[in-house]
């Protein structure tokens, strides 16, 4: 970072304001566009990211500075050339990465030249969060995790806070990649999720509308087609008395719950069901059912249907 630009920047901010303009067959703008964050503008702290500055109409030959700033405090700046995009505009890209936490100030602006006069792009915010969140967390940072777990199938609670049902889409996240079994997001469980990582393998698609539920990972699937609908975790029967292995169907289906406490079953072969319960530790820990959480259960109870397939493979 070389701190003339930072200072050319800064000046240039008031300079463009003052410089007279050149008239042009429209007026152009500029607008400051954030790449690679999420819709509330936020971004890890350490994740690559970028700032495209905007100018529409785009007029050739023109460049444009960029300034982040900290609390006043000037972090970098950069001179880029804007080149010709789609749509008639011109579009200028600089990159930008840091690992510190705390809200980043974007400005950019347009010296005159012989072509065109100077412009001043509204600023923008763009908040770097530490990646971490866990249980009664919210805001910006969860709600980017949030969607982040919905995008892959598992289900989370309510928009920005990292609720019960956040905590158990985390559990089987992590369930999935083979973490420590815990209900925390960390930064490893951020920066898989930011490569795409954590997807669940559908092994038979042409199975239709069915559930895999994947013992090793202790998760399950309600699966479409290829398409996974959701992915919960499950705690499948303990050693002593363990999940039947195979390819099965739906064949009864209980409302409610029963004397043993398993909420809204759904039997697959013989006293094995898919059935809420109050206790779904992150282990095999069942008499041979698939636990999972209460919460869930009635979704799954409607969403599967008499003669639906269950595959369980360890």
């Amino acid at each position: 970072m070389r701190r003339p630009v930072i200072l050319t920047i800064a000046a240039g901010l008031a300079a463009a304001l003052l410089a007279p303009a050149v008239a042009t067959a429209a007026a152009p703008r500029l607008t400051i566009v954030p790449q690679q964050v999420s819709s509330g503008r936020t971004v890890l702290a350490g994740a690559p990211w970028r700032v495209a500055v905007v100018m529409r109409p785009f007029v050739p030959g023109q460049t444009v500075a960029v300034g982040l700033s900290r609390h006043g405090h000037q972090l970098k700046g950069v001179v880029a050339p804007v080149a010709p995009a789609p749509g008639g505009a011109g579009v200028a890209v600089v990159p930008v990465g840091g690992r510190s936490a705390g809200p980043i100030r974007v400005r950019a602006v347009h010296f005159a030249t012989p072509q065109l006069g100077a412009l001043v792009a509204k600023s923008v915010r763009v908040h770097v969060r530490a990646p971490r969140a866990a249980l009664g967390s919210r805001g910006p940072l969860v709600r980017l995790l949030q969607v982040g777990l919905h995008r892959l199938g598992y289900v989370v609670g309510a928009r920005g806070r990292f609720d019960v049902r956040t905590a158990r889409g985390v559990l089987a996240f992590r369930k999935m990649l083979g973490m420590s079994r815990t209900e925390v997001a960390d930064a490893r469980v951020f920066r898989a999720l930011a490569r795409g990582k954590g997807r669940f393998a559908v092994r038979f698609p042409r199975h239709g509308r069915h559930v895999e539920a994947d013992l090793s990972r202790q998760v399950l699937a309600l699966i479409e087609g290829a398409k996974v609908r959701r992915i919960l975790a499950t705690s499948s029967g303990k050693p002593s008395t363990p999940t039947v292995l195979g390819h099965f169907r739906v064949y009864l289906k209980t409302p409610g719950t029963n004397s043993e406490g398993m909420l809204d079953s759904n039997y697959f072969i013989r006293g094995y069901a898919i059935h809420g319960y109050p206790d779904v530790p992150v282990f095999a820990a069942s008499h041979g059912c698939l636990r999972i959480d209460n919460v869930e259960a009635p979704f799954v109870f409607g969403w599967l249907h008499g003669g639906d397939r269950v595959d369980v493979y360890p």
